[in-house]
This record gives structure tokens, sequence and C-alpha cells, in this order.
């Protein structure tokens, strides 16, 4: 017990040690404008240098810091929920392996360094999805990987077609790619974007992955393994800007927010409710990124993993009160018992919501009202409006069912606030989902944007905003999830809740076509032709052909052959 409380406290102590320096750094560097570039090369290889590249700048450094902040309140966080686990030390190795990837993927401007990082992320993230050993997890391990993995064969394929540029550096190279040529290679790296970030059509791992312990979501699903996609899209966005690959990039990841925001409001897992609101706020950094606008993207990279971090520990500490159940039907009524937890998820609510002055608020407002003014077309706009009522509509459905509605706690679960070690990660999360915005708007926009917009248009984000948290909050009231399922055809309810059946068509994908056309390779490649071609069938060949050297290389073929020879000789004569 004694090993387990130090192992979670040095780990904290020193990620918050690691997130004070580099966060000191990111000021410094942002202040005099200065950035390190550090490269070991390995070889050089037909005219194009193999380098391991480390770039520090006031990106990287600010984000960093943001990684090892919200690390340290998770492991911190684990000491109290994983107490009784018998493998609490592996659990923490693991956690601190995915923060070091994604340390890698943060620091990495290279395409061949960053790789190390980024299959560190698939490899470490599936080890964690697993962590239960159950069926369920297996399932849900397999998804995330097989998903992942098209990412990183686009990655593979992207670092194969950016050697005739001469390097791998993208940071240099983004400026110049402009050509036709390059719109191959800009189409490989947003399909690795997409597919880290789940965007439509791999958008099915996302909420799989939640058979993962709760403060891995928390993790995972705040600062690294999902926004590690749009985090290099960001790094890659010079090049995007004007292409075919970002209008294409606009189109899917308005779409990815609407769809998770329409099966939120039909879900009734609490961890599956906060992913389908991480893959909606994921959308939206992607769309704006499409617009062109890289640092609002970073911007509410950065403010939505504080709130997003501090919503999986109020969820943790709720499943963990009510005997472990995940369904928000079996809770109700938390603010009486769990005060201190219910204030802090409402606080992370209202900072997903986007309330003013809260740390959503002044990313998510600005990205809004930037892509009101730009030149987007009608549907992009429309579901830009959709998916920003329905956030709020799943957010106070949310809220009714856990915290304000009728109590269906069971009569054995013991419900309070009582552990400290759980507790004091959330209060100091909950300072970030107040303050964080408005400090990160101080300091990445001393300037501020100029937003021209018509009174409806600037109040359109508002007004869509009390509708949908209206909506949310009176049709649970009024319990007419039941009436809505009479109302409208069972099909088309069961669409828009199972994200438009994306789970049922990956499933079906990796196990029913992927895994079958392997096994049809298997038996007709490895143990059909294979066997007598391959290795097996050169094998027989060897052997026979040796058995016929060896033959005649013996003494009996030589005594045969002088025998046939003496006799031919004899019957010629006696012929002759």
């Amino acid at each position: 017990m004694v090993w387990r409380i130090y192992m979670h406290l040095t780990s904290a102590v020193f990620l918050s040690l690691g997130s004070f320096i580099c966060g000191l750094s990111a000021f410094i560097m942002l202040f005099f404008q200065i950035s390190y570039l550090i490269e070991w090369e390995f070889f050089f290889f037909n005219s194009s240098s193999l380098v391991m590249s480390l770039i520090f700048d006031w990106m990287s450094m600010i984000f960093s810091s943001f990684v090892l902040l919200i690390s340290s309140m998770v492991l911190f966080y684990s000491g109290g929920y994983m107490e009784g686990d018998k493998s609490l030390n592996r659990f923490m190795y693991l956690v601190l392996a995915f923060v070091m990837s994604m340390m890698l993927v943060i620091m990495s401007p290279n395409l061949i360094s960053i790789l190390l990082g980024w299959d560190g992320l698939g490899l470490v993230s599936y080890a964690l999805v697993i962590y239960y050993q159950n069926e369920k997890s297996a399932n849900s391990g397999m998804l995330t990987v097989l998903s992942n993995r098209v990412g990183d064969v686009a990655l593979l394929f992207s670092i194969a077609l950016m050697m005739s540029l001469g390097g791998w550096n993208f940071i240099i190279y983004c400026g110049g790619m402009d050509d036709s040529f390059t719109l191959l290679l800009k189409g490989l790296v947003v399909m690795a974007a997409m597919t880290k970030s789940a965007q439509i059509p791999f958008s099915a791992w996302l909420p799989a992955a939640m058979a993962a312990p709760t403060p891995v979501s928390a993790l995972v699903h705040s600062s690294t393994l999902v926004t590690a996609g749009v985090y290099l899209l960001i790094r890659f966005s010079p090049a995007l800007s004007g292409s075919f690959v970002s209008s294409f990039l606009l189109i899917i990841s308005c779409l990815t927010m609407f769809m998770a925001g329409l099966g939120a409001n039909f879900e009734y897992d609490l961890k599956k409710i906060i992913a389908l609101s991480t893959l909606s706020q994921l959308g939206v950094m992607m769309s704006i990124l499409a617009l062109g606008m890289p640092d609002l993207a970073f911007f509410h990279l950065l403010t939505h993993a504080l709130f997003k971090a501090l919503l999986f520990l109020c969820a943790g500490v709720i499943i963990h009160n009510v005997k472990d159940y995940q369904d928000i039907r079996h809770m109700g009524g938390l603010v009486k018992s769990m005060p201190l937890t219910a204030m802090c998820m409402t606080l992370s609510n209202l900072a997903l919501c986007g309330m003013p002055f809260m740390a959503g608020f002044y990313s998510k407002d600005m990205i809004l009202e930037m892509a009101f003014m730009s030149d987007v077309n009608k549907m992009a706009f429309l579901l830009y409006g959709l998916a920003t009522g329905l956030t709020v509509c799943y957010t106070f459905r949310l809220i009714f069912y856990s915290m304000t509605g009728e109590s269906n706690i069971g009569s054995l679960s013991a419900v309070s606030d009582s552990s400290s070690i759980m507790t004091s990660p959330m209060m100091v999360l909950s300072l970030g989902a107040v303050m964080g915005g408005s400090a990160l708007s101080w300091l990445l926009f001393p300037e501020s944007y100029m937003i021209c917009l018509s009174p409806w248009l600037k109040s359109l984000t508002l007004m869509v905003s009390l509708a949908g948290g209206l909506i949310g909050y009176t049709l649970n009231i009024m319990n007419m999830n039941y009436s809505l399922k009479s109302l409208l055809s069972v099909s088309s309810v069961y669409f828009m809740g199972s994200m438009w059946f994306m789970p049922y068509l990956s499933s079906a994908m990796v196990s029913d076509f992927s895994l079958s056309i392997g096994k049809k390779i298997e038996q007709s490649l490895d143990k059909g032709w294979l066997e007598h071609l391959g290795g097996q069938g050169a094998y027989f060949m060897g052997s026979q052909s040796s058995g016929y050297v060896e033959i005649s290389q013996s003494k009996a073929l030589k005594t045969c052959l002088k025998t046939v020879v003496v006799w031919a000789i004899i019957l010629l004569f006696m012929v002759i």
C-alpha cells in the first residue's frame, strides 16, 4: 500500500514540476519570439537526410505543459480510483508510457520522428483499452487498434511520397506544397489525422475506447490520443490552405460534430455521452482548421483539454460511488449527496456549452463567429448551428438525469465526496475550467480579432444554445424520450442513436471483410500454394534433387553403368 501511494504521488509531483517548467518556457518563448530546432542525423540516403528532430517553440511547450498538468492530475486521481487494483504499478507505467509517446508527437516536426510517438500512442492505447481483460474490452481494443492502423499506413505512404521533396521536416516544406503532386501527400496526412481524431468514417472506435479505466479516458479524450491528429494538422496547416483537401475536411468535420451531438442525445451510458461530446468538439477543431485558422483550433484544443479532463474525473467519482453503474438512469439527485462533485461537473458542463466567461466560451464563441463570418456554404452553416444547439441539449439532459432529477440510486450505494485523493485534482482542474479560457485568450491573442456580424448572426450562438438547453431539460422532465420513440419510427431513432450505424459497419469491415479475407488468403496462399511453391516446396524439391545427386555419385550407380556398358559391348560383338 505504501508503494502504491508513493507511486501516484511521485508521478504527480514530477509531472507537475515538468508542466510548470514547460509553461514558463512557453511564456518566455512567446514573449521573445524564439524557438529551437534540434536535429540528429542518422544517415544520408539518396539526397535525403534521415534525422531525429525536436522542436521547442511556444506552441509545443504550452501544449506539453497542459498534457503534463492533466497527466499529473490523472495519475494522482488514479491512486484513489484504482486503489484496489492488483496491477496498479503496471497501470501507472502504461499511463507514463502513453504520456511519453504524446510528448514525442508534440515535439517532432519530422514525419519519421513523429512516427515513434504516433505508433507508441496506438500501441499503449490498445494495452490500456484491454486493461480489464474481458470480451468487451478485447473487442473495443481490436476496433481501436485496427482503425488507427489505417492512419498509420497513410502516414507511412506520406513518408514515402515526401522523400521526393528532399526531407521529412514538414515545418520547412509545408509552405511549398501547392502543386498537384503534393495533393496526394496532403490527402494522406489528412487521412492519418482523421483516423487519430476519429472523424467520419473512423468515428466508431472513440466511444468503444471507453472500455478503458476512467482515468485513462480522462487523459486520452482530453489532451493526448484524440488530439494528436488535430495537432498534426495544426503543424501541417500552411500546406492545406486553399486546397481541395481542406474543403473535404470541412464537410466531414461538420458532419462529425452533428452526428456526435445527435447520438449523445439518445445515449444512456455516462462515459459514452462524454466521449461523443469529445467527438463533437474534435469536429469543431477540424472544421476551423479547414477554414484556415489553426491558431483558433489550437486555442480550443487547450481549453477543451481542461474542462473535458475535469468532466471525466467527475464521471469517474460518480461511477465509483453508484456501485460502478454507468447508466445515467441509475443515478439522479446527486447534487444533495455529492455537492462538491456536482459543482465541478456543472462547471465543466457549462464550459462545454460555452457559458459566457467560462473556459469554453472564449474559444468556442470565437470559432463560431469566425465561421459565420467566413465564406462557408449553407450546409456547413446549418450544421454549425445544429451541432451547437445539440451540445447544450445533451449537456442539460445529462445534468437532469445525473444531478437534479429523481434519485434512482441503489440502496447499498455509499454516495459521498469523502475521497480527497479523487476530489483534489478536480478542484485544480476546476480553476482551469473557469479561468483557463480568459488567461489563454490574453496570452495567445494580445490583438483581438476584428469580427463584423449582423445582430442576428451575433446573437445566433446564444439563441441556439438557450433553445438547446430548454429543449434538452424540458423534454427529459416530461420524460419525452419514450414518446419520441413512439412518435418517430424505431429505425430512425436507432439510426440517430447508433452513430449512423458506424459501429456496426466498422465491426463488419474488421471482422467480416478484413479478417475473412485474411483467413482466405491464409488458406489459399500460406497453407495452399505457398506450401508447394514456397519454403516447403523448395525444401521438398531440394531434398529430392539432393537424393538424385547422391545416387549419381554413389558406387552402386557407377558399377551399374559399367555393367550396362560391358553388356552393350558384348551384345555389339555378338551381332557383328
